[in-house]
């Protein structure tokens, strides 16, 4: 152990956060937008000499000056995260590494859980997190055809409700993967209170929270990936990664995606999933969206409704029981910060 002093650097410490910059770009990376909390290893001048952070339960952004590389300084950032990460109750821990990095951190008791190709390795820390998550999986395996959907629903809309029973309408079992992430403006809780509720008529329909082996856009770490392209591609491979592994334990054959033609995110997401998991006999279904009045549905509209509280034009686009939430009181906060959110359309 160094006699090193760590230090949490705050968003209003720009000279910390300026040498912190320095310190990533020398490693070739730079300090991602998803991060609540930073710290710093200072020298005895006050210079900081290593770095590394948080979101969520992840740990990221690390670096140590290439002038103290080989001290272990890297092991005691790591260390300090893990007690700030627990202090928040958060005992399972991710991290995303470069290829090169993953030896190091598993060395440091993080275990493997899907890589992508030369890129970066996803890793968490219980050694039988990602195996017990397949476990508990398998538990809702059915007999006959099954197949999956992954959606936010931010909120369930009747473009949701319309993918979900096409889906549903084509197979034995429907498995539904809600993402859990709590990044979107409408909360978890709420999100899938929606769903159950828009897809309670339609028996072959099983709901699972994504948990946390799903990961949203929002959220996926870009700080070592050098452009906005390679950051999509990364996202979509280690997801359908993760994806084959949840398909084999379940016996899905068979993957629903809702049509995106505006999002280039989407859309460049959908080619690669249209192209690898064929490779892996799983059949890709790209559905067209649902239309009102020959526009397509979309929750980005619908959040706007929210948002001018105009629930005569939320009731065309949502389903019955979507419509009553919003119209409840159970929603005042909801709407109040949909409201106070300058710009909902890509929340």
């Amino acid at each position: 152990m160094s006699d090193y002093m760590i230090s949490q650097i705050y968003p209003t410490d720009q000279r910390s956060l300026s040498q912190i910059d320095f310190l990533l770009e020398q490693e070739g990376i730079r300090r991602d937008a998803n991060l609540d909390y930073i710290c710093a290893m200072y020298d005895e001048n006050y210079h900081i000499i290593a770095t590394g952070s948080c979101f969520g339960n992840t740990l990221r952004c690390f670096a140590v000056s290439r002038s103290h590389q080989g001290e272990g300084l890297l092991n005691e950032i790591i260390t300090h995260l893990t007690d700030i990460q627990y202090r928040r109750g958060n005992l399972l821990l991710f991290l995303y590494t470069k290829v090169n990095s993953a030896k190091f951190f598993q060395d440091l008791g993080f275990h493997e859980i899907a890589r992508v190709d030369r890129t970066l390795v996803f890793m968490e820390n219980k050694q039988n997190g990602f195996s017990d998550y397949l476990s508990n999986l398998s538990k809702t395996k059915v007999s006959g055809k099954s197949a999956a959907l992954v959606m936010n629903a931010n909120p369930f809309t009747l473009g949701h409700q319309y993918l979900v029973e096409k889906a549903a309408s084509e197979c034995n079992a429907l498995h539904l993967f809600i993402v859990s992430e709590d990044v979107s403006l409408i909360p978890f809780s709420v999100r899938k209170q929606l769903v159950l509720e828009g897809t309670s008529h339609l028996p072959s329909v099983i709901c699972h929270d994504s948990g946390p082996y799903i990961i949203s856009n929002a959220t996926f770490p870009s700080y070592f990936l050098k452009d906005e392209e390679t950051v999509i591609k990364s996202h979509a491979k280690l997801d359908l990664t993760i994806f084959k592994k949840i398909a084999d334990t379940l016996s899905i054959t068979c993957r629903y995606v809702g049509e995106e033609p505006n999002s280039q995110v989407t859309g460049l997401y959908n080619q690669i999933m249209l192209k690898e998991l064929p490779d892996a006999g799983i059949d890709c279904i790209v559905v067209p969206r649902k239309k009102i009045n020959g526009i397509p549905i979309s929750a980005s509209t619908v959040r706007q409704y929210i948002q001018k509280k105009n629930f005569d034009a939320l009731g065309k686009l949502v389903p019955a029981s979507t419509l009553r939430y919003f119209e409840s009181s159970a929603a005042a906060l909801i709407i109040e910060r949909i409201c106070n959110t300058e710009n909902v359309v890509h929340y």
